[in-house]
């Protein structure tokens, strides 16, 4: 296993794991505001009333409110890639497949979102939507299972004229069986590289829509709604500012890591 793979594991494991034990970790609620010690800076002792990172402009613990946000972070970008990958995977066996109409149709259609840059497409999607958790999921997933689309299709379209597919026809076995138990095998590893490679995307995608306020909304804790909220006071607490980014580069780094390396190792073993 390359060091890209053990690393980027290493670093999704250790969030996985603050995301799963927030509550127990966390040392108060994410949203107890505690007016008396509003913007304090971090201390770093354990007893500290203040925290490890200190409080925001509500008087917020930051380091309770980061590891309460990693959960939401992590859960929403996961459902995102499943919902982006599903829809992908699917109409791209089926246009690849069986050509056609129904491949001129999911080629227009990709044709047509190809047109509008995914953060602008996603932009137009959640203001029409309305902003919160599930519009900001369905805005990135529309926008993001194109590439999953195109690369499945392509690689459909090679497979269905291999002599393991043209056997199993002759054999009698149906369109979709010939789908499910031939040409799905063989596109999985692919989409899962493009998928590790790809949800570090769909992550900073997601706290930009929550940093403009369309997606998770305050008093959320979320890592875009913080750096929402701490916008006003970058001079003055810059410790507002730092936790959710170094949080979102620790997490984007972890996952580009750990796509590259699965691309490396998957490349060796063949």
């Amino acid at each position: 296993m390359n060091f890209k793979l053990k690393a980027g594991a290493i670093m999704i494991v250790v969030l996985f794991l603050a995301a799963v034990f927030a509550p127990f970790i966390a040392p108060a609620e994410p949203s107890t505001s505690n007016w008396h010690i509003r913007l304090s800076p971090p201390e770093l002792s354990l007893s500290s009333e203040t925290g490890l990172l200190g409080t925001d402009h509500l008087g917020r613990d930051v380091f309770s409110r980061l590891l309460h946000g990693a959960r939401l972070s992590i859960g929403i970008s996961l459902a995102t890639l499943f919902v982006s990958l599903t829809l992908g995977l699917a109409l791209g066996l089926l246009a690849g497949y069986f050509g056609g109409v129904c491949d001129s149709a999911v080629m227009f259609v990709v044709e047509v979102l190809l047109a509008f840059p995914g953060m602008i497409l996603a932009l137009a999607i959640v203001s029409v939507a309305g902003g919160g958790a599930f519009s900001a999921i369905a805005a990135i997933s529309l926008a993001s299972w194109i590439g999953y689309a195109r690369l499945v299709r392509g690689m459909t379209m090679s497979l269905k004229e291999r002599d393991f597919v043209k056997a199993a026809r002759i054999s009698g076995t149906g369109d979709f069986g010939i789908l499910a138990r031939h040409i799905l095998p063989n596109v999985l590893n692919p989409v899962i590289i493009y998928s590790a490679t790809t949800v570090s995307v769909i992550m900073a995608q997601l706290a930009g829509l929550s940093f403009l306020g369309l997606g998770a909304q305050p008093p959320t804790a979320e890592w875009g709604v913080m750096l929402s909220d701490a916008r006003g006071y970058i001079a003055t607490a810059p410790w507002l500012t730092i936790a959710p980014s170094a949080a979102l580069v620790f997490m984007i780094t972890g996952f580009n890591l750990f796509g590259e390396g699965l691309a490396q190792y998957i490349g060796e073993e063949k």
